[in-house]
């Protein structure tokens, strides 16, 4: 039988490989759907590729690549049997356990026994070879498997702590004697007791002094008072004020050199006052980490139950439309998002309704590519195959699992991203608009579902001396709506628990309970339209800078409206944090009024005039460097660098966005960071020296090489513009970002009269397959563009500005670097609560306490 085995694999040899370092064995996760070992089928993984694939997929997977063996792992989960006392009776394992294998967590428990099973099989006559085979199998094929076996998983690198050492208890944790001295440590307003500083601040738990840090354990520095203090007491253990739940809390021991662990930390917190047990459960509930240190210690606990709906009893539901997605820790910023987008038709079409046509075009590797991801996520949801209700049986691998993992869409989305390839809880909103850019990009020869959100806004900036104005349109997806504090109904109420809040923090009492603020919706809308100044506003009548104001409208309305709530705001640590605030939030929604009107009668444009190129002061008499550093505002610069990003880097961004301020320079920074030019000092074009003859002629020196950055040319590509427009408008305007927009609209129509069939065929020889003239975009208000209408332009889908709310996503905690995310969808008439894989009718759905609304256009009819 021996020799029958060899001779049978020889011709599949060469085919055969063991994982090298590097290698990723897809051995928990198909390519093409949710199939995993514990489905009915198994999993197949190639002994080549090691891609992993279910059984309705394998078969394409032999007929593009010809690879014909298989590992097939199968995990046949079964209930214990029941001795006669009731206590579960241990069945003996069969087979190998898949080393490494992740553990369903449904399945997890001592109710169930794993059995698993491991078989080679050669395609097309599925002649199966159960595994181990040591004696029969030539020795490559042997060591292969054992390879494959014990690899460790694709996405170990990705899992919650898996870059962790793994930190030991102290040895002075239960011994640890705490002086009665009566000090109770107030929820904020720390500082160092020996150098006032306000940071980096430790708490020794033997007698409760508060001292700045001086070791780099958490990357930041200090003066070293904690660990003189320690010097001089012998007090052992410290504690990290920043964050002080039991399970992340930073604990460093200086007789030990080193962090520790302490089991008793809420023990020791709650002799100073600290009482985090129930932070503990606002932290690790559904897999989460809040690191937030919230006012005066004080848990979000209304918030977080209401979102939930906890204490209800709420329906499970289950079937297509309802499936779940698990939380990979941290990750339910990705499943909410994914949730509201596939419960819209235009993604549903795109990715499910073209589905066949997208696996059988997909490259060699599935898991690399992001229309078969889409489209594997959008059937996952749809399908209803990872949704069915729990079968009371003894075979529980007839049971599906709870949801589907995101693992292997996580890591192509995320992949090259500083944020959200992290396990750090992240923005939902900045997820969102990354996902946009993806589709964007990946949706060349396909539909593209963006269409749905795409719309024009209308930007009207009036010079506040000449009384000129200038229309301007831009493209946008997402209405950020501002949540004005003083407009609240109860504004006597949040008055006066300020001025007691600020009253308990100077006499160092506990702060009294928070106040809500409660804002109307119209007010948002009214704060919305009221005009802004912009700074630095060159005005083309004065020739000089001006004060001036924009207002924006809606040049066209989309079918979907995204609207985000301007809940966080920026503190000086640069961590984003919530304003609790709630807000009677419409089911129908008529912004038809916003809608923009153009140049008025009695409104004078200013002239089509861009700034003139502005020289370093010193070229005129060559005496200096010949190129001085442009105009960026460094004090922005440096905000941003004590975000912990290059200075150089934030340099570009300052400049590379206008100087619009710290929070669009952010927003670059974030689009950028994979750039391998990323850090490198900015480099602009050198300029003639403007000499006498120039000067006398009147003519205005001209830079020698005024080619526009490669940064700001993908920017505006990636909003849709051709690459040749966009080269031009950054020319015309010294490579201003925010004037080449304006240059690109109001040049439209002059550019196509002036092109010529020449001109037109340069510039198909020379464009991305995606861009096009923006026409399409700057239509008539009233026009419609469909989808399949001829245009490679961005296409704006105009019509009726009345919507009714169909999801919205909430957000639980007091910063979006931490907490959870839960959305509600409403499904058939009924609203429906998504909680990471737990999906349930919902009884009260919280719309006030929302984060992100999704609304869809209400037919003319």
């Amino acid at each position: 039988m021996a020799a029958d085995l060899g001779e049978l694999l020889v011709p599949y040899m060469p085919t055969i490989r063991v994982p090298r370092t590097g290698d990723r064995v897809f051995k928990s996760e198909c390519a093409f759907s949710y199939d995993s070992p514990e489905s009915e089928g198994g999993l197949y993984v190639c002994m080549n590729t090691f891609l992993g694939f279910g059984r309705e997929h394998v078969e394409r997977h032999y007929r593009k690549t010809g690879q014909s063996v298989y590992m097939h792992l199968k995990r046949h989960v079964k209930e214990k049997a029941t001795g006669a006392a009731g206590g579960a009776i241990s069945r003996r394992r069969n087979g190998k356990v898949f080393l490494d294998l992740e553990l369903n967590r449904d399945f997890n428990g001592d109710e169930y026994d794993c059995e698993d099973e491991a078989k080679l099989v050669i395609f097309p006559d599925h002649f199966e070879i159960p595994l181990p085979n040591i004696e029969e199998l030539p020795a490559l094929v042997t060591i292969a498997c054992d390879a494959v076996l014990n690899a460790a998983s694709a996405y170990k690198k990705q899992e919650p702590d898996s870059w962790d050492e793994e930190i030991q208890v102290s040895k002075h944790a239960r011994s640890l004697r705490q002086q009665d001295n009566g000090v109770r440590i107030p929820p904020s307003g720390w500082k160092c007791q020996k150098c006032e500083m306000k940071e980096n601040l430790w708490l020794n738990l033997s007698d409760g002094a508060v001292l700045c840090g001086k070791w780099f354990f958490d990357g930041s520095g200090g003066n070293g008072h904690a660990l003189d203090h320690f010097k001089d007491t012998n007090f052992p253990l410290a504690v990290k004020l920043d964050n002080l739940t039991p399970d992340i809390a930073d604990i460093y021991s200086f007789d030990e050199e080193e962090a520790v662990l302490d089991p008793q930390i809420s023990e020791h917190l709650q002799h100073f006052g600290i009482d985090i047990i129930p932070i503990q459960r606002n932290g690790t509930d559904n897999g989460h980490h809040n690191t937030d240190n919230t006012n005066g210690m004080r848990p979000r606990v209304s918030e977080w139950e209401v979102i939930q709906e906890s204490g209800m009893k709420l329906k499970a539901v289950y079937g297509s439309g309802f499936t779940g997605i698990k939380n990979l820790g941290n990750s339910c910023y990705l499943g909410t998002i994914m949730q509201v987008l596939f419960s819209i038709p235009e993604f549903q079409r795109a990715y499910v309704g073209n589905l066949q046509r997208i696996y059988d075009y997909s490259p060699l590797d599935p898991s690399t590519d992001f229309s078969t991801q889409m489209a594997k996520l959008g059937h996952g949801l749809l399908s209803g195959l990872y949704s069915k209700p729990p079968m009371k049986s003894e075979l529980i691998e007839q049971h599906q699992p709870k949801g589907i993992s995101l693992k292997m869409f996580k890591a192509l989305v995320s992949n090259g991203h500083p944020e959200f390839s992290s396990n750090r809880q992240q923005d939902a909103q900045k997820f969102f608009l990354h996902l946009i850019n993806l589709v964007e990009r990946n949706s060349v020869g396909l539909e593209n579902p963006n269409n749905a959100f795409r719309y024009l806004v209308e930007e009207r900036v009036q010079c506040c001396q000449t009384q000129k104005v200038r229309y301007t349109q831009k493209v946008d997806y997402l209405m950020q709506l501002p949540a004005p504090i003083e407009a609240a109904s109860n504004r006597e109420e949040l008055i006066a628990y300020e001025a007691k809040r600020n009253e308990a923090e100077e006499n160092m009492r506990a702060p009294p309970e928070p106040v809500r603020a409660r804002i109307p919706f119209t007010a948002c809308l009214q704060a919305f339209t009221e005009p802004e100044n912009v700074p630095d506003f060159w005005s083309s009548e004065l020739q000089a800078k001006s004060a001036g104001v924009k207002t924006s409208r809606f040049a066209s309305f989309p079918e979907y409206l995204v609207v985000q709530i301007k809940k966080f705001t920026f503190v000086v640590d640069w961590v984003p944090k919530k304003v609790d605030l709630s807000i009677d939030i419409p089911d129908f929604l008529d912004l038809s009024r916003l809608r923009g009107t153009g140049l008025q009668a009695g409104e004078q444009e200013l002239p089509d005039l861009t700034p003139p190129i502005v020289l370093p002061e010193d070229t005129r008499d060559n005496s200096m460097n010949s190129s001085d550093s442009p105009e960026i505002d460094e004090s922005a610069a440096m905000q941003l660098a004590e975000m912990g990003f290059p200075l150089e880097a934030c340099r570009k961004a300052i400049y590379y966005t206008g100087n619009m301020g710290p929070e669009m320079a952010f927003n670059w920074i974030i689009a950028h960071m994979e750039e391998p030019d990323f850090a490198e000092p900015l480099a602009l074009p050198t300029f003639m020296e403007p000499g006498p003859s120039v000067a006398g002629s009147g003519l205005a020196a001209t830079p020698l090489e005024n080619h526009p950055p490669e940064e700001s040319i993908a920017i505006l590509t990636s909003m849709g513009f051709p690459r040749r427009h966009s080269v031009q408008a950054l020319k015309a305007t010294n490579n201003n970002l925010e004037r080449a927009l304006d240059w690109i609209f109001t040049h439209t129509e002059r550019e196509e009269e002036e092109e010529t069939s020449d001109a037109l065929s340069d510039m198909a020889d020379t464009t991305e397959p995606n861009d096009s003239a923006f026409s399409n975009a700057n239509m008539h208000s009233d026009s419609t563009l469909s989808p399949d209408q001829d245009a490679s332009g961005p296409q704006i889908k105009d019509g009726p500005g009345r919507y009714e709310l169909f999801a919205f996503i909430s957000h639980i905690g007091a910063s979006t670097m931490s907490g959870h995310y839960v959305c509600h969808i409403k499904k058939e008439g009924r609203w429906v609560i998504f909680n990471d894989h737990k999906v349930c009718l919902s009884e009260r759905p919280p719309k006030d306490l929302g984060y992100i609304y999704f609304y869809r256009r209400l037919s003319s009819s």
